[in-house]
């Protein structure tokens, strides 16, 4: 195979096989268009329907796979996307993947029902967006539960008592139910103990059966039949209940007191007995709220067992025991984890002089403060300098509440003495022992005096730049010293909900030594902090507080932070560098640069928030890099244009599905089409750069594409590659050129599709394969033909319409066939287009100018119905532009058994035959085709037009526009 060019040739490929790229033709033809979408499905749908604004609703089972292929035509080619609202739930049961236009869920689930939408825009008129509803039908296993007509809680059932049977069962669509006793089905009115109803706040989805005044004959084995009719193939499903003497609702007991007190790293096992119940009741463990079980816990036959204890392990649990007979059964307890924490201690100067210090012959109080589970068991002891400390007249000592948490207790020292003076500790610890006490020191002096709060010199207002690590710092004094309290102060005019929070999140931080640290800083944070004393660990007197506020400067923020702007010679163009954000927002100076040359400088305006560089006309040393650069205290931000002549990409014409044809045995042709990207943005193309390769291969081939005139927008160009190897396939690639040099380039692989050549013989297809012989459904109609035989199960069958075998009576055999039942509406087509075929190029050498090769096209056909609509034959002729012609046509009831169609074709190049199916007035009208036959030559015992089985020739010449992508 060789490369020929102008400046010489190469040889090429291993079989020696002549390779030639010829420049044929360059074509202008407007391609733009808007696009549209369709919607297809493939896979297990039980059926799809037409709904109303003619959405339709496509019906699956849960489990199946779901399939939709989004079909969007239009140039440039569309973006395409998949996009779901409605049905709940989460989407993550089945397993979901978007490929190409294509939406798989594989094993849906019910949750994933809904509308589905897909979207298709190319930035030409509005996008075009196509919506189906997906609904899955699902049975889940009815449920029976058993009610008494009272209250009380029996043991069992007794006469003169009405029972009710209620079944249930989650469905989609609507549940039907049956119910029977021993086997017998009970209907409304069979018997007058019985009555059966829907109630009305149930919408339809439950039965309930009522047992009147029960009687000895209604202890029986009831069944709940639920169907939904065998829809999308589900079967029904049922469920029993024996109801006897014995039948009665759950209870259960706890083996423990509540609550359980254990000690932390401790094993406590929980066990759950059934006192009553028939059938004999599950047992379940929960926690409240819906809190998940510890995950060491271990259940086992109603015993909850957690071992190694700990805090969070604490709380409340609930065994709940059900058999489906009255409500299901729940007892609580409690499970408390012995601890203590949180100790703290504050100092109360005499509250009946208004004074903060602690002052001989004044009154003091401390305050001890400490977390106790379980509460009743806290208890406090004092001690002075060591040694055990008594309630006496000076010296009172008081408890809160012990079932009360947090738990205090307080020494009162009445008329302060200098001998008070010392070491006060408050001792906390557990009544039954087993956990660490807690001790807490308060020394009482004449050095004891109440925090002062301060904000060091200069460290009132701080100044950082964002991203930097800060300390805020409030000097506290005072002997002891507090828990200091940080806060931000909200602004003037915001609202208390939307108040600022500290940098972790909370309302409110606790720091022990007086420093707030924020190692990142935000812009978000600045503002004002409050710092305040705590009562905790100090003194209980009015809080002082002092604030700090907190500057944070940042890089001027900008847009656009990078773009490429494309611009051709000689033209004027303007660069805006927009400032969206700063601070400090004064001062700020711009700085414009072509790569390190200084094109101007300058400083912004109060009221200024952008900048602009202007050029007059562009000339070559105007391209490259711009950078704008916006300075402030805390840095710059940099907005950069990367000014370019470089072409946009092509764009190939994807709509062109199969532009192949064959050239000669062993070799086959390409017509390779596209459009250009915005070509008058930059200078005109002058050229493009083609590059082709095998994709078994890794060297490339180039060639020149020149272009005589400016390249208009949607203007379609079209360039003929032939001499290429079948069955291989080609990478090709297509560059831009101007004067500025080569642009984006695009690529697109070439694969060979396959073409048949009567003239090798006779073409002959049964429809046996599932190939089809390579026969296609073309995407442009309204429904698809089907492939069936008489014993496939699955397919809705139409009576008095259609095949029951292949034209050979065989009923494994197959055959394709349309169904026309709903959603199919009177007019709708279905067409199935033949392989692409080659002429016998010798027979046409051979003959005369005028004479073209004759083919007999045969077939079967089935057209049984009251409701039969036509059956065309289409000759499609490729060229220029395709061209279909009727040759053949019928229509009506021609009776239920298969007849024999010939007809003589008389293709001038390449072609295919197109089958048309067309849906007439009702659902009686399938229509099957079988063996189809061409062959060379005329048909023998060819009839006359007239006598053709009433067929209508008709000489009738149809250009298709629509279907250009076919080939």
């Amino acid at each position: 195979m060789i490369w020929a060019n102008a400046q010489g040739i190469i040889f090429l490929d291993k079989q020696n096989k002549l390779f030639v790229l010829l420049l044929i033709l360059v074509k202008f033809i407007s391609a733009l268009a808007s696009p549209t979408v369709r919607i297809v499905h493939a896979g297990q749908a039980c059926n799809v329907e037409e709904e109303q604004y003619s959405e339709r609703v496509y019906i699956i089972r849960e489990g199946e796979t779901l399939e939709l292929q989004c079909l969007v035509t239009g140039h440039p080619r569309p973006q395409m996307r998949w996009t779901k609202t409605a049905g709940g739930g989460s989407d993550s049961q089945g397993k979901l993947s978007l490929e190409g236009g294509t939406l798989k869920i594989e094993n849906i689930s019910r949750h994933q029902g809904g509308r589905y939408y897909c979207k298709a825009e190319n930035g030409l008129g509005f996008p075009a967006i196509r919506s189906i509803r997906v609904d899955v039908y699902y049975l889940d296993k009815p449920v029976i539960t058993v009610h008494q007509s009272d209250d009380e809680a029996k043991e069992q059932f007794y006469f003169e008592r009405t029972v009710f049977l209620r079944c249930a069962a989650n469905s989609n669509p609507p549940v039907h139910y049956t119910w029977t006793r021993d086997r017998e089905v009970l209907a409304e009115g069979s018997d007058s103990g019985v009555e059966i109803y829907k109630p009305f706040f149930t919408q339809g989805q439950t039965k309930i059966l009522k047992l009147k005044n029960l009687r000895l004959q209604d202890y029986a084995d009831y069944t709940c039949f639920a169907s939904v009719k065998n829809s999308c193939g589900i079967r029904d499903r049922s469920t029993h209940f024996v109801l006897n003497n014995r039948t009665a609702p759950p209870s259960v007991k706890i083996l423990l007191d509540d609550p359980v007190v254990v000690n932390p790293g401790e094993t406590i096992t929980l066990v759950c007995k059934v006192m009553g119940g028939h059938p004999f009741p599950t047992l379940r463990w929960l926690r409240l709220e819906d809190e998940e079980l510890p995950r060491r816990a271990i259940v086992k036959d109603g015993t909850l067992t957690v071992p190694v204890i700990s805090d969070d392990d604490g709380g409340t649990y609930n065994c709940v025991a059900s058999n489906n007979v009255g409500n299901p059964a729940k007892k609580f307890i409690t499970i408390l984890v012995r601890g203590l924490r949180k100790g703290r201690f504050w100092i109360t100067p005499d509250p009946y002089h208004n004074e903060d210090n602690i002052q001989i012959g004044r009154e003091v109080k401390i305050s001890c403060q400490v977390e106790a589970t379980p509460s009743d068991e806290l208890q406090f002891s004092w001690l002075k300098n060591g040694r055990p400390l008594k309630s006496s007249e000076r010296m009172v000592i008081t408890h809160t509440d012990p079932n009360i948490s947090p738990g205090t207790t307080n020494l009162d020292i009445i008329d302060l003495k200098f001998t008070d003076f010392g070491t006060y500790t408050c001792v906390a610890s557990l009544r039954n022992g087993g956990i660490p006490e807690i001790s807490i020191d308060v020394n009482i002096s004449s050095t004891t005096v109440p925090p002062e709060l301060s904000v060091p010199k200069g460290q009132s207002q701080l100044i950082v730049r964002e991203g930097d690590p800060v300390d805020l710092q409030c000097l506290v004094s005072g002997k002891p010293k507090p828990i200091i309290m940080w806060s931000r102060v909200e602004e003037s005019g915001q609202t208390a909900a939307l108040a600022p929070t500290m940098p972790d999140g909370s309302v409110q931080m606790e720091s022990y030594d007086g420093i707030l640290r924020i190692y990142n800083v935000t812009r978000k944070m600045s503002g004002a902090y409050r710092c305040q004393t705590s009562q905790y660990n100090g003194f209980n007197v009015k809080p002082r507080e002092a604030l700090i506020h907190l500057v944070v400067q940042f890089t001027p923020t900008v847009k656009p932070v990078y773009t490429e702007v494309r611009q051709a010679l000689g033209r004027a163009f303007s660069l805006t560098c927009n400032l969206l954000e700063a601070y400090p927002a004064h001062h700020l100076q711009y700085e414009w640069k072509l790569g390190s040359r200084l094109l101007t400088v300058g400083q912004f305006s109060d009221q200024s928030h952008d900048t602009s560089y202007h050029v007059k006309a562009l000339n070559r040393e105007g391209y490259g890099e711009y950078t704008c650069d916006i300075t402030n205290e805390a840095g710059t931000g940099r907005c950069t244009f990367l000014l370019t002549g470089k072409a946009y990409r092509p764009e190939f014409y994807h709509d062109t599905f199969n532009a192949l044809w064959q050239n000669r045995p062993q070799v086959y042709g390409f017509k390779l089409q596209w459009t250009q990207m915005e070509p008058n943005s930059v200078d005109r193309i002058v050229a493009y750069r083609l590059g082709i390769r095998q994709m078994d291969q890794t060297r490339w081939w180039e060639q020149g594409i020149n272009i005589s005139g400016p390249i208009q927008k949607g203007q379609l160009l079209t360039y003929n590659l032939t001499e290429l190897i079948k069955p291989e396939s080609y990478l090709v690639r297509l560059t831009p050129i101007t004067r500025y040099g080569q642009g984006d380039t695009s690529e697109r692989t070439i694969t060979y599709s396959g073409y048949f050549c009567v003239c090798l013989g006779e073409f002959h297809c049964s429809f046996e394969e599932e190939a089809l012989c390579s026969f296609s459904q073309d995407k442009l109609d309204e429904f698809d033909w089907i492939r069936q035989s008489g014993t496939k199960e699955g397919t809705t069958y139409t009576p008095n319409t259609g095949p029951s075998s292949d034209h050979t009576g065989s009923s494994q055999g197959f055959y394709m066939f349309i169904e026309t039942s709903r959603p199919r509406l009177e007019g709708d087509k279905a067409r199935l287009m033949s392989p692409i075929f080659n002429i016998n190029t010798k027979s046409v050498s051979s003959s005369s100018a005028s004479n073209n090769p004759t083919y007999c096209f045969t077939f079967y056909y089935h057209m049984f119905g009251k409701h039969i609509g036509a059956l065309n034959i289409f000759l499609r002729l490729k060229g220029q532009m395709l061209t279909d012609t009727l040759v053949w046509s019928l229509t009506g009831n021609q009776g239920n058994y298969w007849q024999q169609a010939r007809v003589n074709i008389h293709p001038t190049t390449t072609f295919q035959v197109v089958m048309e199916g067309v849906r007439g007035s009702g659902i009686e009208g399938n229509i099957a085709i079988d063996d189809v036959t061409i062959e060379e030559g005329e048909c023998k015992d060819s009839p006359s037009n007239s006598e053709n089985l009433h067929s209508h020739l008709f000489p009738l010449l149809i250009t298709s526009h629509a279907s250009f992508h076919d080939f």
